[in-house]
């Protein structure tokens, strides 16, 4: 199943500071060809604001929206992972299933 907050949100400073929760859950990065990154973070806000500010690889593959979906901390990984599998995010697919939100 996609995130439960399947409604994606233009991915800029402002709008993340807008609509993302600071709080524990899941998250996910894409443009209009591809989902590029899927992740899980104890601060949703935090670690997009910090996406935004990365020169690497994520900002070479020009995502323009995110998706988010709160979720305690002992679920998140296993809820990442159930995305990555789902939607094949192509930052993700380099990763073990395990490591945690190192795609930059």
């Amino acid at each position: 199943m996609p995130f439960a907050n399947h409604f994606a949100r233009i991915f800029t400073t402002a709008s993340v500071q807008r609509h993302a929760p600071a709080g524990s859950g899941v998250y996910g990065l894409s443009n209009a060809r591809e989902w590029i990154h899927g992740g899980e973070t104890d601060n949703i806000q935090a670690r997009l604001l910090e996406h935004l500010q990365e020169r690497k690889m994520l900002a070479e593959r020009g995502p323009t929206g995110f998706s988010f979906e709160l979720c305690p901390p002992p679920s998140r990984v296993a809820r990442q992972n159930r995305l990555i599998l789902e939607l094949q995010p192509v930052c993700n697919l380099r990763l073990k299933p395990r490591r945690r939100d190192t795609c930059r």
